[in-house]
């Protein structure tokens, strides 16, 4: 997509915009719901100090979850989608995706309950799993009207990633830091209370920065305004929450890979969702923001930070643990992290850079559209060497896991 804005646009004759950039965000939400459900896979039972309810159902529920995300992103290219933004995915797999997260979290809760132990950071992790679900049902309604439509996709789009996700984010953050830093666990879980105070006092009723325009009532530019502007609070006490804990603790796990990537995602997540969030949704400057590249600035910044992040540090602790080889810190390992986080940031600033001029210009001073984006494709070179740098990050981090293999007697005999 990059390459089109610079006139190569030859992909496009074969995977249409609308179909690539439906698979792109599509793609990346089946990965981040992995990336959760896997790590809630690890974390409740080593929580619970009990085994997973049935292993068996979990490969069945895994699979199923697989094939499901596998058939809906590849009817995107017939044309199979439901047209929704955000909410392609036809309403028949709708039904299994819900049979399917059932399944999950009756796994997830059989294993909480016939565990030793109860824990703060198993029951929040749970509840944001447990949210993400339930608010996914709004957008499985159909409406007539496309104000009413608008208004419950957000329940959606914005309470799921501006919501529930940070729940379980912050079940995950705190499991990390409970094993990383060496840090008394009830120090640690009552920061995790005031993260959800937060996400909860701004989450909600931030959500009103989507209805501007919608044609609801103008109520939603006061509360939107507002609580919008409380959104980075949950995102800077993470922040302030893994450095701290960072600081107090012993510093001497030797998982120095996985410390990079929790504290990372902590910092650029208040960055990108806090800081950046907060910079286009107040309604005086989301007016002439609003669709623009500067949304995509935050998007990818928000996303990168908050949710990819914290999937790969849950990695990046978790596989030494699993397969006995003890990977702990390398050359290669680092390379992955400064390499995806530079080039991340170089396509932010791009992203940035072109959004702030396509205001100026557009809607501003008024300028086209077409001639507009003639006028700021150069920075979509950045873009591109941006993207370069970042996939060549991910793909050391791809290597990284490959060879840590499939588990070796040490582990097996644990």
């Amino acid at each position: 997509m990059g390459f089109a804005r610079l006139g190569f646009d030859g992909l496009h004759e074969i995977i249409p915009f609308n179909t690539a950039h439906t698979v792109h965000i599509n793609t990346l939400v089946v990965w981040l719901l992995s990336g959760f459900m896997g790590a809630a896979y690890y974390i409740i039972p080593e929580e619970s100090e009990n085994e997973l309810w049935s292993v068996k159902l979990a490969y069945v529920q895994l699979i199923s979850l697989a094939l499901v995300g596998v058939a809906a992103l590849a009817g995107y290219h017939f044309n199979i989608w439901e047209g929704r933004k955000f909410l392609e995915i036809p309403r028949e797999l709708d039904w299994l995706v819900a049979i399917n997260v059932i399944l999950f979290l009756v796994i997830l809760l059989m294993t909480i309950i016939k565990g030793k132990k109860q824990s703060t950071t198993a029951w929040v992790l749970f509840g944001g799993l447990l949210g993400a679900a339930l608010f996914y049902l709004p957008g499985m309604i159909s409406f007539d009207s496309q104000v009413l439509d608008s208004f419950f996709r957000w329940w959606v789009v914005h309470l799921w990633v501006e919501g529930v996700w940070e729940l379980i984010m912050g079940g995950i953050l705190a499991f990390l830091l409970i094993k990383l830093t060496g840090v008394d666990r009830e120090v640690i879980e009552k920061w995790l209370y005031v993260v959800i105070g937060l996400t909860f006092l701004s989450g909600i009723l931030g959500t009103g920065h989507h209805y501007y325009y919608i044609g609801v009532n103008k109520i939603w530019l006061i509360v939107g305004g507002i609580f919008s502007a409380m959104e980075p609070l949950a995102f800077l006490a993470m922040a302030l929450w893994a450095v701290n804990m960072y600081r107090k603790g012993e510093k001497k796990h030797p998982n120095k890979l996985a410390i990079y990537w929790t504290l990372g995602a902590a910092i650029v997540s208040f960055l990108g969702a806090g800081v950046l969030g907060l910079a286009h949704t107040l309604p005086q400057t989301n007016l002439y923001t609003h669709g623009t590249l500067v949304t995509a600035m935050h998007g990818h910044l928000a996303f990168w930070g908050a949710y990819a992040m914290i999937v790969l540090a849950m990695i990046t602790y978790t596989l030494p643990n699993l397969t006995g080889r003890k990977l702990y810190d390398h050359p290669r390992g680092r390379a992955a992290f400064w390499l995806s986080n530079i080039g991340m940031f170089a396509m932010v600033a791009a992203f940035a850079a072109a959004g702030v001029a396509q205001v100026y210009l557009e809607r501003i001073n008024g300028y086209d559209f077409g001639d507009v984006q003639n006028e700021i494709k150069v920075h979509f070179w950045v873009l591109i060497m941006g993207a370069t740098v970042l996939t060549t990050g991910l793909i050391l981090y791809i290597i990284d896991f490959i060879k840590y293999g499939l588990p070796n007697d040490e582990a097996l005999t644990k």
